[in-house]
């Protein structure tokens, strides 16, 4: 026979006292916890269970008494935010709230106890107990704030995300070229040693090593300037060049042909090329002269990238003002100009952009990555409107004490009935997950914040975002 006792749990508190444990409540008197409790329903759940569809009218508030739920919004956007419903917690739909449906669904986490109060009610627990209001408000405000923090910060690792992707895009492109190229290059080394092993053998006079050097020396000057041929004339020019090289004796002439025509030379410069050259020497010298050449190509290629390369990171330095302090003198064109380097992958399928800069606009007191952050966000809507094909103008020029600058697009243009609303937070006409209405948003307050204006004119096939920032120098502003 078992000593062991049965376990039998402690039966949940009343209602009434459950609500005197809440932060919001506990200094209620009885009548008053006594009317909450009597009109709210004591909703118990388990881990799982779901007791808020999206989209539902939202008709109670919910106060929170023990456990947690998660909301999401797991119909459009099921990797989106999770917002956390924890005891002490007030929520759902609160008095002056103008929620008609609720957003989230939301899911208990564990065994949780909620108390749910229709909204019918509100009005008569408001004439009871009118301590609540100011309380409630204040939830309500938070609520706002604290959606607003997480919808700002997924806006912000939205755009993060799209300008990562983007630029490692960009830098993949000549990081690639300079791993090809240096592979290249060493093929290239051992060509040239091979090609001067052979003419060590020929014995050239220091005349025809003469020769053979000038010839190099301009050919390699002439690679700054030589435009590339199209593929049609390339391939006439190889031909007119394989078929002299065959005419004096050339081996494979297809190998070297190719560098032949990409360092400008035709068949007449290799009639006054080869006169110093006997016809057995003539087949090392060229084979020396493409090595050397090409060696040279690869290395310009590799500079070329490697200065790619440099120059992105220098733009996001620009970009992101690394090191520096949040509100200083800085170029508004220079800011301009790295958003536009940061945000090249966008732009290169199809976009033209049209400079007008007003060079003689002094230096901003502002903060550069907040501006940086405006400049992204206009240029990438835009860069939507058109549809990645279309003129993207950019103007700036001077106001009186205002710098002001226009960033204008060719797409569709904002329709009349909304353009009222495109700078309302969550306000988007993207589909749902791509966009959470934040990004104009964000530059209307960013602009403000710094003491200036911004105004949309739209049309179809004319979009144009106008920007007032004060021109305050740094040493006004410290006076």
């Amino acid at each position: 026979m078992s000593c062991t006792p049965n376990f039998i749990p402690e039966p949940p508190l009343p209602l009434i006292e459950a609500l005197r444990a809440h932060p919001m409540f506990s200094d209620l008197d009885d009548e008053q916890l006594a009317w909450i409790a009597q009109n709210a329903e004591d909703v118990h759940l388990s881990p799982g269970e779901i007791f808020v569809h999206e989209g539902d009218p939202a008709l109670y508030m919910f106060v929170t008494l023990s456990g947690e739920a998660h909301g999401r919004r797991e119909t459009t956007e099921p990797d989106g935010p999770v917002y956390m419903m924890s005891a002490g917690q007030v929520t759902g739909m609160l008095p002056f709230s103008r929620m008609t449906n609720y957003p989230v669904a939301v899911r208990a986490v564990m065994p949780s106890r909620v108390a749910r109060l229709h909204k019918d009610h509100f009005p008569e627990m408001l004439q009871r107990i009118p301590q609540l209001l100011p309380r409630l408000v204040g939830a309500m405000a938070d609520r706002v704030r604290e959606s607003s923090r997480v919808d700002n910060q997924r806006e912000k690792l939205m755009a993060l995300g799209k300008l990562s992707a983007g630029l490692a895009h960009e830098l993949n492109n000549p990081a690639s070229a300079v791993r090809r190229a240096a592979e290249s290059l060493r093929e290239a080394m051992a060509q040239l040693r091979k090609a001067n092993s052979r003419l060590d053998h020929l014995s050239l006079t220091c005349e025809q090593r003469s020769v053979l050097d000038d010839w190099e020396t301009r050919a390699i000057e002439r690679l700054r300037s030589l435009q590339n041929l199209d593929a049609l004339e390339q391939s006439d020019r190889e031909q007119e060049v394989i078929s002299w090289l065959e005419e004096h004796g050339v081996e494979e002439p297809w190998e070297i042909a190719p560098c032949l025509v990409e360092a400008g030379l035709d068949s007449s410069a290799l009639s006054q090329f080869a006169k110093p050259f006997t016809t057995a020497a003539l087949g090392p010298v060229l084979g020396r002269f493409v090595a050397a050449v090409g060696a040279e190509r690869l290395v310009r290629e590799i500079e070329s990238s490697a200065t790619r390369i440099s120059d992105l990171v220098r733009a996001i330095k620009e970009y992101s003002y690394m090191d520096r302090a949040p509100e200083q003198e800085i170029d508004l064109h220079r800011g301009i100009e790295s958003t536009l380097t940061m945000l090249k992958f966008r732009l290169k399928k199809g976009v033209t952009v049209v400079r007008d800069f007003d060079k003689t606009l002094p230096l901003l007191c502002a903060n550069g990555g907040e501006l940086n952050q405006v400049w992204t966000n206009l240029i990438d809507n835009a860069v939507d409107a058109m549809n990645s094909q279309g003129e993207l103008r950019i103007r700036t020029r001077r106001e009186g004490d205002r710098a002001a600058i226009e960033i204008i697009d060719n797409g569709t243009g904002i329709p009349p009935e909304i353009r009222s609303r495109i700078f309302e937070p969550f306000f988007t006409t993207k589909a749902p997950g791509e966009g959470t209405g934040l990004g104009l948003d964000a530059v209307y307050r960013i602009i403000r914040k710094h003491k200036g204006d911004i105004r949309v004119e739209s049309r179809p096939g004319e979009t144009r975002f106008l920007i007032w920032l004060p021109l305050r120098q740094a040493r006004e502003t410290n006076a």
